[in-house]
C-alpha cells in the first residue's frame, strides 16, 4: 500500500509531502527525506509520513535512518496496516507477529483491488494462472481425468485463477483476506462461493472436500507453509491435486523475507514440507513469473497429490485377498 495517499490531516505537510516525492521521483532521495522529515515536526504521530520517510531514507542508502523511521510508524500503527513491521522484519529488525502480516496483506490487497489486473497483467507480465492452468492440464490428461467435482482457490483475488479453471470443475470456492478483492471477484460471477478470511480457517472448513486447490502466489505471502500443506492435504480427497507457486531463492534458508515484503522460498524446504504433509510430488517447474522492476522473478511452479489410498478386500479368514487403487 502506498502510504503517500493517507492524508495527514495538515495541509501543509501533505503539500510537503507532495513536493517530497516530486523529489524520489526526480531520483534525489537524501532532499525528499530531509523535506519529508520536515514535515512531520508538525505531524509527529503521522504514520504513513513515517513510512514514507523510511522508504526515500532507504533509496538514499541509509539503512539506520530508515530502520528509525519505521520504528516510529510501528509504535503509530500497531496494527500493521501500513506494513513497517514487515519492513523492520525484512532488515533482521524485531519479531514478525502473524496478526501484523494478515493487517498489511489485507490492507495492500484492498488498495489495489480495482488496479490490481491492470497492475499485475499489464505491467509486471503475470502469467502465473496460464503457468498453472497449463501443469493441471497435463496432470489431467496424464490420469485420465477429464473435470474435478468441487476446487478450492486460495487467495483468489479478483478470479485470474478461477477463471482459467473455471470450465473443469463443477464448484469452485474461492477465498481471499482482502474484502476488496472478494467484492471485485464477486461481480465476475466466476465462483460458485466466496468468501472473506484466512487460508487455514476455510481450509479446516473444507475438510475431504476437494480434489483440486489451487494457490496462484498466495504462498509469497506466507512463511509457513507446513500448516498450510496439512491443511491442504486433509482438505483434498485421496487423489485430489494441491497446485501452486512460489517465489524462489537459492540459499539455504527454508524461506527469506524480501525487500519486496513477499517471501522466496527454498525449492528444498518446499520439497520436505510436503512430503512431511503428506503429499507426493508430481512436478515442479521452475520458471519466470512475473518482472520487478524489469528485473524477471523466478518462480516455482508445483504441482502435489494427496495419495490414492489403496481399498483391501479381505477373505473370510481375514487374508487379504486383492489391492486395488481407490478411483478419482
Amino acid at each position: 500500500m502506498d502510504a503517500v495517499f493517507l492524508s495527514s490531516g495538515d495541509l501543509i505537510a501533505d503539500r510537503r509531502s507532495q513536493y517530497a516525492k516530486m523529489l524520489a521521483e526526480s531520483g534525489d532521495f537524501a532532499a525528499a527525506a530531509e523535506l519529508m522529515a520536515q514535515a512531520l515536526e508538525s505531524v509527529p504521530d503521522w504514520a504513513a509520513g513515517w513510512m514514507m520517510l523510511g522508504g526515500y531514507w532507504h533509496e538514499a542508502g541509509d539503512t539506520g535512518a530508515a530502520i528509525a523511521a519505521w520504528q516510529e510508524a510501528a509504535a503509530r500503527d500497531p496494527e500493521g496496516t501500513l506494513g513497517a513491521q514487515m519492513r523492520l522484519a525484512a532488515h533482521g529488525v524485531g519479531d514478525l507477529a502473524p496478526e501484523a502480516q494478515e493487517a498489511y496483506v489485507e490492507a495492500l490487497f484492498d488498495a489495489y483491488a480495482k488496479s490490481f489486473e491492470e497492475s499485475l497483467v499489464g505491467k509486471l507480465d503475470y502469467v502465473v494462472p496460464d503457468l498453472l492452468f497449463g501443469l493441471i492440464g497435463e496432470a489431467m490428461e496424464a490420469a485420465g481425468v477429464t473435470g474435478f467435482a468441487r476446487a478450492l482457490d486460495l487467495g483468489c483475488g479478483t478470479g485470474l485463477m478461477g477463471e482459467r479453471v473455471r470450465a473443469l470443475v463443477s464448484h469452485l470456492s474461492g477465498v481471499d483476506l482482502s474484502a476488496g478483492m472478494v467484492a471485485e471477484t464477486a461481480r465476475k460471477g466466476v465462483y460458485d462461493a466466496v468468501e472473506q478470511g484466512d487460508l487455514l480457517s476455510f481450509l479446516a472448513g473444507s475438510q475431504g472436500q476437494a480434489d483440486l486447490i489451487t494457490a496462484a502466489d498466495v504462498f509469497l505471502y506466507c512463511g509457513e507453509l507446513p500448516p498450510i500443506f496439512a491443511a491442504a492435504h486433509d482438505a483434498l480427497v485421496p487423489g485430489g491435486l494441491l497446485v501452486f507457486s512460489l517465489e524462489k531463492h537459492a540459499g539455504e534458508e527454508a524461506c527469506v523475507l524480501q525487500p519486496s515484503l513477499r517471501y522466496a522460498h527454498g525449492r528444498t524446504a518446499v520439497e520436505e514440507a510436503l512430503r512431511v504433509a503428506g503429499f507426493d510430488i508430481v512436478r515442479i517447474v521452475e520458471d519466470t513469473i512475473r518482472t520487478d522492476r524489469g528485473v524477471p522473478v523466478t518462480g516455482l511452479l508445483v504441482v502435489a497429490q494427496r495419495p490414492v489410498v489403496a481399498s483391501v478386500a479381505f477373505l473370510a479368514d481375514g487374508e487379504i485377498a486383492e489391492e486395488a487403487p481407490a478411483l478419482h
